[in-house]
C-alpha cells in the first residue's frame, strides 16, 4: 500500500510512525515465510510416509529449535512476528480504508500478537501446548460448546473459516495480490515466479482454512468437540481422501510456495 493510504487521522504527525512500520511489516512477512516453508516441508514429509513431526506452527518451531543457534533464531522469528502485529495495528489505526478493512487489520494484529507471544514462550523454554494446534482447536471448541448457544457460536466460527478459506483461494487464483506488490521493480521471470507462488500458495492456504472450518462445523453439528482439527490434523485429512497422499503432497507444496511468496512480499509489498 502506498504511503498516502495512511491518511486517516494521521497527517504529518503520523508520518514518522508510518516510516517506522515499513521495516516492521517486511520483517513480519519474512517471519511468515519461514513458518509456512517449514509447515509445508513437514506436511511433505507426512505425505511421503514420515509423519513423526506435527505439520503446524509448533512443529515448525521445533524444527528451528533443533538447529544450531536455534533459540536465537526463535527470538528473531518472534521479533518478526511482533513487527507484523505492529504493522497491522498501524494500518488499523492510520490507514484511510473502509471500516471493514481496518477491522480486519485489527483482527490480524491481534492474531499475530498471539502467535508472537506463543513463539516467544517457546523460545523461553515453555515448549508450548503438548497437542499443538490440534489440541488447541479441540479445547476451544469444547469450551464454546459449553456456553449457552455454543453450538451456534462454534458453527458460525466454522462457517467463517470456510468462507475465509474460499475467499483466500479465489483471490489467489484471480491474482488480486499483484495489486499490493511493486511489480514494476521485478523482472519478467521474477514476476512470473511470484505470480505462480502467490496463486498456488494462496489457493493451498485457503484449502487448509476451509478444511479446518469444515471440521469445526462437524464438531458443532454433532456436538463432538474432538472432531475439530488444527492445522496438522487438517493436513493429514487430505491424505485420507480418494486422491490419497498425493492431495496432501500438492497442498504441502502449495504451502511451501506460499512461504516463498511471503518472502517476495517482504521484498516487494507496497507498505
Amino acid at each position: 500500500m502506498s504511503t498516502h493510504a495512511y491518511g486517516h487521522g494521521g497527517g504529518r504527525a503520523a508520518r514518522p510512525l508510518r516510516e517506522a512500520m515499513r521495516p516492521a511489516g517486511r520483517a513480519g512477512f519474512a517471519a511468515r515465510g519461514v513458518i509456512y516453508l517449514l509447515v509445508g516441508f513437514l506436511a511433505l514429509r507426512i505425505a511421503f510416509g514420515d509423519g513423526g513431526e506435527r505439520a503446524d506452527r509448533q512443529g515448525a518451531l521445533h524444527q528451528i529449535a533443533a538447529q544450531p543457534f536455534g533459540t536465537a533464531m526463535l527470538w528473531l522469528l518472534a521479533a518478526g512476528l511482533a513487527g507484523m502485529a505492529l504493522w497491522r495495528a498501524a494500518r488499523a489505526l492510520l490507514a484511510d480504508d473502509k471500516a471493514g478493512k481496518r477491522a480486519a487489520d485489527g483482527g490480524r494484529a491481534v492474531f499475530y500478537a498471539l502467535v508472537c507471544w506463543g513463539t516467544a514462550a517457546y523460545a523461553a523454554g515453555s515448549g508450548g501446548s503438548s497437542g499443538g494446534s490440534d489440541q488447541q482447536s479441540k479445547d476451544w471448541t469444547a469450551s464454546v460448546l459449553k456456553l449457552p448457544g455454543g453450538r451456534w457460536i462454534a458453527g458460525a466460527a466454522g462457517l467463517a473459516l470456510c468462507v475465509a478459506g474460499v475467499v483466500i483461494a479465489v483471490r489467489a487464483v484471480r491474482r488480486t495480490f499483484l495489486k499490493k506488490l511493486n511489480t514494476a521493480r521485478m523482472g519478467r521471470r521474477t514476476r512470473e515466479a511470484v505470480t505462480v507462488s502467490g496463486a498456488v500458495g494462496g489457493a493451498a492456504r485457503g484449502a487448509v482454512y476451509a478444511g479446518a472450518g469444515v471440521f469445526v462445523l462437524i464438531a458443532a453439528v454433532r456436538f463432538q468437540p474432538h472432531r475439530a482439527k488444527g492445522m496438522d490434523e487438517t493436513l493429514r485429512a487430505f491424505a485420507h481422501t480418494p486422491a490419497g497422499p498425493w492431495l496432501l503432497a500438492a497442498v504441502a507444496a502449495g504451502l511451501v510456495l506460499f512461504g516463498v511468496f511471503s518472502f517476495a512480499s517482504a521484498r516487494w509489498r507496497r507498505l
